[in-house]
């Protein structure tokens, strides 16, 4: 019987070239995903070259070496591994350049924007893009107080190489204690061994609980105190108040229980807060004078560099934020910084900062100032310290 209809033809093999290019393809795809991978630091080093004895010395940070650049071509995974490699062993020369360093030679460091903290600074910066280090507990928290200079104190240290610090307050032992510390942990930014970790949340000097919650986290967190006047700071406070919300009653009608018989009301917080010597006795039963600095919020004003001095020796670290880090901002009224951390320009503080105080009757700023003064006397008595408010 005849075929009514022909058989099909046999399917074309694919062309060799064809084949050759999807296989280049395909390898090269799975090249650069080994690439990410590695750069993730999901992968481990394969063995790559032998490093010549000088391969990570100074003169390597000039850009020299066969890895950054020279005569010898290596697989990208071999380069990444070997890059991140010699960037750990340079910060961990520059860390011991510093330990060995005589401690004067700290300010010979600072004196200028690109001295040893800066290179440190960019070499530890590099370190932790790279996913070094760890997210650890504060070993230093500023406690308080609200209005007296904490957040500028922050910005400033912030300059430092060995400082790392949260941004936003995070409010753990006042308002998030709940969530517990591995939640708070969480919240720090990664450090590098024989880095800082700090956190600033004013509230904390007036909170009852917060003294017995840090000690129970750890009995050796350094703890800062940033004072003010407490008439001044009082006064401030009511002017952040009246920026949110204007229709609030005067400062005057706010400050007394009774106006006639000029009994102060203590109920207030923004008078509350200023009786120092009361918060300070709570902090006392948990941790030792020494153990707590107390920063001037005038002086951090009219000598930012002699009270970061103070605060650098107290946290142990080298006195790399000098003078120099700072100019006076006459329409502010505070000092800036030259360059802010991350940043090659001037940063002072935003507009919520330096607000025109309202005018105050003299009368009653001076009411106050009868009532503070034997609280402040105590509190001079407490921290060995005379601020000079009276």
């Amino acid at each position: 019987m005849a075929v009514s209809a022909a058989a099909a033809p046999a399917a074309e093999p694919l062309p060799r070239s064809i084949f050759k290019k999807f296989l280049v393809m395909l390898c090269s795809l799975l090249m650069s995903l080994y690439v990410f991978y590695c750069l993730a630091d999901r992968c481990q080093t394969l063995p790559g070259p032998i490093i010549a004895a000088g391969a990570a010395s100074e003169e390597d940070e000039g850009g020299g070496g066969e890895f950054l650049g020279g005569s010898a071509e290596l697989p990208p995974w071999q380069a990444a591994a070997a890059r991140r490699k010699r960037l750990l062993q340079r910060l961990k020369q520059r860390r011991r350049r510093q330990e060995e360093a005589p401690a004067g030679g700290g300010g010979s460091r600072a004196g200028g924007s690109g001295g040893g903290g800066g290179s440190a600074g960019t070499a530890g910066t590099l370190a932790l893009l790279l996913g070094e280090g760890s997210k650890r507990l504060p070993q230093a928290i500023i406690i308080g107080v609200k209005k007296g200079g904490t957040r500028a104190l922050l910005e400033f240290l912030r300059v430092h190489p060995d400082v790392r610090a949260v941004g936003a307050e995070p409010h753990f032992f006042d308002r998030n204690y709940e969530r517990g510390l591995a939640w708070y942990r969480e919240l720090m930014p990664k450090t590098l061994e024989g880095q800082i970790t700090m956190e600033k949340t004013p509230s904390y000097f007036v909170t009852k609980e917060a003294p017995a919650r840090i000690s129970s986290m750890s009995k050796g967190t350094k703890l800062i105190v940033v004072v003010r006047d407490p008439v001044t700071r009082a006064i401030s406070d009511y002017t952040q108040t009246l920026s949110k919300k204007p229709d609030i009653p005067t400062f005057e009608s706010l400050t007394f229980k009774n106006r006639t018989t000029g009994l102060i009301d203590t109920s207030w917080s923004a008078i509350q807060i200023g009786i120092y010597a009361k918060h300070l006795e709570n902090w006392l039963l948990y941790f030792p004078i020494g153990q707590i600095l107390f920063v001037s919020g005038e002086r951090l004003i009219s000598d930012p560099a002699g009270e970061l001095g103070r605060v650098q020796d107290f946290l142990g670290l080298k006195r790399i934020i000098t003078d120099k880090h700072f100019y006076f901002n006459k329409t502010k009224g505070f000092p800036c910084l030259k360059k802010a951390e991350g940043s090659s320009k001037p940063h002072c503080l935003g507009k919520t900062k330096g607000r025109t105080h309202p005018d105050i009757d003299q009368e009653v700023v001076q009411r106050l100032r009868d009532f503070y003064r034997p609280f402040n006397m105590k509190f001079y008595q407490m921290t060995g310290q005379d601020f000079g408010w009276d």
